[in-house]
């Protein structure tokens, strides 16, 4: 057999025969050789998965401050906004948006959802409010006034997890490695990257926050945060929440770290857990 040609496709978009992978998004892409021989053409496909070329910077942290947080919350989404805290709240039959006073832990305002939805993670944009919801394939819209003006469904995320903004954009995890943008016009998703480190994926990403140009990401059952790259999906680094557990009221229902909020002002970030009678205000460094 004589070959006449072959050409070759990275995720659908041609490459040359030479091709070096140094930039761009990770995760898994498909490989497609289309070889052409004796009037006869042939496709040959594969999927690989591009992992980050280096290891997670290692964080350390500092408490700033402890306040009072409600233990029978199952955090779900934690946001500050004009220095007001918002948090949102799971468990079927349970799940609420609130807005609070973190100082104190006073709930100045509550909604509860349909006992039929799992409240899941929420961010504030331009005065308006995005809740998720887990399976029932649904958002809602809010104003400040928690007064509903719309809802969303999903598109290809199909469960709703975290949800996090950069000033333009909004980024939803579903559960997987993946991470969505969405325009917060149409609610429709547009995009997604893959979270990986050097040793492969990053899957059951939870609540997220956009600090400083980077998306810090809850892992569920896990007491850590990954910090983000949006444009490529790389973890560049980790901090380790894990004593923070030991420091609040030990119960049945205790449940892992979920919930990162940043404060610009003090360069700050609040963390808390499902079902913690505790909010911490800590600092990260670099070890």
């Amino acid at each position: 057999i004589e070959i006449d040609s072959v050409l070759y496709f990275l995720d659908d978009v041609k490459i040359n025969n030479h091709y070096v992978f140094n930039s761009g998004k990770l995760g898994a892409k498909t490989i497609k050789a289309i070889i052409t021989y004796d009037d006869t053409s042939v496709d040959v496909t594969r999927t690989v998965e591009f992992y980050n070329n280096s290891t997670p910077d290692i964080y350390t942290y500092t408490i700033v401050n402890i306040y009072p947080h409600d233990i029978t919350s199952y955090t779900q989404g934690l946001e500050l906004y004009n220095g007001k805290l918002y948090e949102s709240t799971g468990q079927y039959g349970a799940s609420k948006l609130r807005e609070i006073d973190y100082r104190t832990g006073d709930v100045i305002r509550n909604i509860n959802l349909d006992k039929a939805l799992f409240g899941e993670g929420l961010t504030v944009l331009n005065e308006t409010i995005y809740q998720l919801t887990w399976k029932s394939g649904l958002g809602f819209v809010y104003d400040l006034n928690f007064e509903k003006t719309g809802s969303f469904k999903y598109g290809k995320s199909k469960e709703g997890w975290g949800l996090c903004n950069d000033g333009k954009k909004l980024y939803k995890s579903d559960g997987t490695e993946r991470i969505w943008t969405l325009n917060p016009d149409t609610l429709v998703e547009e995009d997604h990257i893959q979270v990986y480190t050097d040793k492969g994926k990053i899957p059951s990403l939870n609540e997220l926050e956009w600090i400083n140009g980077k998306i810090y990401a809850n892992i569920y059952q896990r007491n850590g945060v990954a910090i983000i790259n949006p444009e490529t999906g790389a973890v560049e680094g980790v901090v380790d929440f894990s004593p923070l557990r030991k420091m609040v009221k030990q119960h049945d229902e205790l449940d892992v770290l979920n919930g990162i909020a940043y404060n610009p002002e003090s360069n700050t970030i609040f963390v808390t857990g499902k079902n913690w009678d505790k909010l911490f205000e800590v600092t990260i460094t670099k070890k």
